[in-house]
């Protein structure tokens, strides 16, 4: 099958890779032209313009956008629009908001460009383990991509079928799913982006107990120098919380054990603040993921002229002098 590929950072790059390895023809471009060279030179179609990556695909033309949410995939979505006809299908693959899939699949639907959002998660170790897909949009156009879902998704690999669940009931179980009308699939992924900001931060501020068990603020029998990248081995085999994010922390503690190379800053791409924006509007409680998103906010700060106020309340109602930053950590 042949798919366009707008957009060949880590993500859209190994997406095409991973097609072309599965014997789908891939048509690409992006602003750079040496991204396009370097994909051409696997076997991709080099494209010079979003007109020309159009002309080149054949009807009804599918084109992947894999840009930056927001501005960026906006105004890409509309200039490829420009080129397409009617059936031709447009898919975002990016983070975007589901709102504006909904709002972007009205504006095309009168010229008849059927436009699909494809929520995906796999990130740099996509190429070899596969891409989770989340999808929205016009059934029928989802089902025409079956080839195209079934190749960047991982398969049932080694993942045992769920005890009750019965064979061939749909394509989750190989990695794909169709979520419903347009906004649905980036709804979802959403929500997983949530749901991983909070496993994250539970994670973090587990192991950070754990690094702090020996502080001098406990008594000498009860402190304890843990050795956290062994304790991040051992849980990989068979404990309850064994996942993906734990393999990465066990790797990342066995590559630089006091994480020196790390600052602790630590961004939030949109998904998290969408994910508390779904849930007020739904009037449904999300205390954790609200507290891993705020706790996001925090690591971008020293000490906040709220922690300022607290200390001074403590100070005039007793007396209390907090001490200085160097000696107030650990030691």
């Amino acid at each position: 099958m042949q798919l366009g590929m707008i957009g060949l950072g880590k993500m859209g790059g190994n997406m095409v890779r991973r097609l072309m390895k599965a014997g789908h023809e891939c048509v690409v471009y992006d602003r750079d032209p040496k991204n396009v060279e370097k994909l051409a030179a696997d076997g991709a179609i080099g494209a010079s313009s979003l007109a020309d990556l159009v002309q080149k695909l054949r009807p009804p033309r599918p084109a992947w956008i894999m840009v930056p949410a927001g501005q960026p995939t906006e105004e890409t979505v509309m200039a490829l629009a420009d080129h397409m006809k009617s059936g031709d299908i447009i898919i975002d693959g990016g983070n975007s908001y589901f709102k504006d899939d909904v709002r972007r699949a009205e504006a095309l639907r009168p010229k008849g460009i059927r436009y699909l959002d494809a929520g995906t998660s796999g990130g740099v170790w996509g190429l070899e383990r596969g891409y989770c897909l989340m999808l929205g949009g016009e059934k029928e156009a989802v089902q025409h991509l079956g080839p195209i879902w079934k190749a960047l998704a991982p398969g049932q690999g080694d993942v045992p079928r769920t005890p009750g669940r019965e064979e061939g009931r749909g394509t989750a179980e190989v990695g794909y799913l169709h979520c419903g009308p347009s906004g649905a699939g980036h709804f979802v992924k959403m929500i997983h982006n949530g749901i991983e900001y909070g496993l994250m931060q539970a994670f973090a501020e587990g192991f950070d107990i754990m690094r702090h068990a020996n502080s001098e603020k406990l008594s000498p029998a009860l402190r304890y120098d843990l050795p956290l990248g062994e304790i991040a081995e051992v849980w990989r085999r068979g404990s309850v919380v064994t996942s993906w994010l734990l393999d990465l922390t066990a790797q990342a503690l066995v590559e630089d054990p006091d994480l020196s190379g790390y600052t602790g800053y630590v961004e939030d791409s949109g998904e998290g603040r969408w994910t508390i924006f779904a849930a007020m509007e739904e009037a449904v409680p999300a205390e954790v993921l609200s507290a891993s998103l705020y706790a996001r906010f925090r690591s971008r700060q020293d000490h906040t002229f709220a922690e300022k106020i607290l200390s001074a309340m403590r100070k005039k109602f007793g007396g209390h002098v907090e001490p200085p930053k160097t000696e107030a950590g650990r030691k």
